[in-house]
């Protein structure tokens, strides 16, 4: 991808570039299988990486990513910025991200909906939020600084919870719907956190995808979930990244895309990760169902039955 094919978007008054990436699938890229997916017959659409992977100034990861985005549209996805944190954002941080996105130019920066940091004390996991007014206005605001420093919008994406807080008082498709209009943020619909999420909460994930502002969605990730019971005995999921996509989750993915029309989908599987043609075998499955879904309205009545 070169400057030219750079289009350019508006970001509350402000022009800023945006390359877009394929209609495909992509999946998250693994140091052992760089080699493999640079000499594969098979052209993978994109390839997704962690920002924090590559915050350092140089080394094997930086020239393997270099080798990658020659020949490969690509996508960061962040995991610490702490967007929901009740401290501001760590501007350090910030410019590592900042210098990340300007080394390599990627079509698509994203990041959770979540937070990880908690005075001067980092958390290694993605933390859930209230949805209410107060951490409506810092999201947004936390949003729109980062969007104002990478000088670019970013993608916003739904998390997967197993705890939900009494204090909220919004639902969280109207939480995330509100975020994306007021910091002109877009969105990453990862399905399989729905997935996870409905079955932990007791809700059923085609209702909160009717409520999805689904036209503001664009990227998907698909990932496979362990399963497990709670204190009580009941059924819970976790966000593993570890297994292939369920059955149940390529269902929900085939519904998006006959209702939205094909969008860039990551395969993700960042823990007991396989070998490459395993990793191919699920991108191409994606493949699959974009190539044979066009929009539709399947997902037009909010009063189907679910």
């Amino acid at each position: 991808m070169t400057r030219k094919d750079i289009r350019i978007q508006t970001v509350g008054g402000t022009r800023f570039p945006e390359a877009p990436l394929p209609p495909r699938a992509g999946a998250g890229l693994k140091g052992d299988h760089v080699d493999q997916i640079l000499a594969d017959d098979y052209r993978i659409g994109f390839l997704e990486v962690h920002a924090e992977n590559y915050m350092g100034d140089g080394g094997p990861a930086h020239r393997a990513l270099s080798a990658i985005r020659r020949e490969f549209p690509l996508s960061v996805h962040g995991v610490g910025l702490s967007i929901g944190s009740e401290r501001g954002l760590d501007p350090a941080h910030l410019d590592r991200l900042a210098r990340v996105v300007e080394r390599y130019e990627p079509a698509l920066v994203s990041e959770h909906l979540a937070w990880s940091s908690h005075d001067a004390g980092y958390l290694n996991d993605l933390l859930p939020v209230p949805y209410d007014r107060s951490t409506l206005d810092r999201v947004v605001a936390h949003i729109s600084e980062v969007q104002g420093r990478l000088k670019r919008r970013i993608l916003l994406e739904n998390p997967s919870t197993y705890v939900a807080f009494e204090g909220s008082t919004m639902g969280e498709t109207e939480f995330i719907a509100e975020v994306a209009r007021r910091s002109g943020c877009g969105l990453l619909l990862d399905i399989n956190n729905v997935y996870v999420s409905a079955t932990n909460h007791g809700w059923k994930p085609m209702n909160y995808l009717r409520d999805f502002p689904l036209e503001l969605v664009e990227e998907i990730h698909l990932a496979g979930h362990s399963e497990d019971v709670d204190d009580e005995g009941d059924r819970l999921l976790i966000d593993a990244h570890d297994r292939p996509v369920s059955s149940d989750v390529w269902s929900l993915y085939d519904v998006v895309i006959s209702q939205i029309g094909p969008v860039p989908t990551l395969i993700e599987w960042d823990n007991d990760v396989p070998d490459w043609p395993v990793l191919r075998r699920e991108a191409q499955a994606a493949d699959a169902i974009l190539a044979a879904r066009g929009p539709a309205s399947l997902l037009g009545s909010r009063h189907a039955s679910a």
